[in-house]
């Protein structure tokens, strides 16, 4: 498996372990995620949205994860190295899909943006912000 699906379905699985920022987090750390998303006729699905940190020690990353009809059943959906200048930048992750997997239509994404801090033998995560939201997947 190549290193970025790998990482994003990492990122995703402990984002959904985890479920919430922990306390304290800075509000002005935020990720959101765009209304449509877009579905190739190879299964390939891109999303969207924007993000904003500043302050980390580690790598960080906007992970994303998608849904449909049975939102207990997310697919990873590629990472994007993020930099946490403080500044709001646009994120774009893709992924490939079975092709029968999804059809345009109604969806649920989660964004999450971690860090992955360096604490001795293996980094541990830490997540800046999450998001979920409703959105529409439409054919490319």
């Amino acid at each position: 498996m190549p290193v970025r699906p790998a990482l994003a379905s990492a990122l995703g699985a402990a984002a959904l372990l985890l479920c919430a920022v922990p306390a304290g987090a800075d509000p002005a750390e935020t990720v959101t995620v765009d209304a449509t998303g877009r579905i190739a006729a190879d299964g390939t699905i891109t999303l969207s949205g924007t993000y904003r940190c500043a302050g980390s020690t580690g790598q960080v990353f906007v992970g994303s994860s998608v849904s449909q009809g049975d939102h207990s059943v997310q697919y990873g959906i590629g990472g994007t190295v993020a930099r946490c200048d403080g500044a709001e930048h646009r994120w774009q992750n893709s992924g490939k899909t079975a092709p029968a997997s999804f059809k345009a239509g109604a969806a649920h994404v989660e964004a999450t943006l971690v860090e992955l801090r360096p604490t001795g033998i293996a980094p541990l995560p830490a997540f800046h912000a999450v998001a979920e939201q409703d959105i529409t997947l439409t054919k490319k």
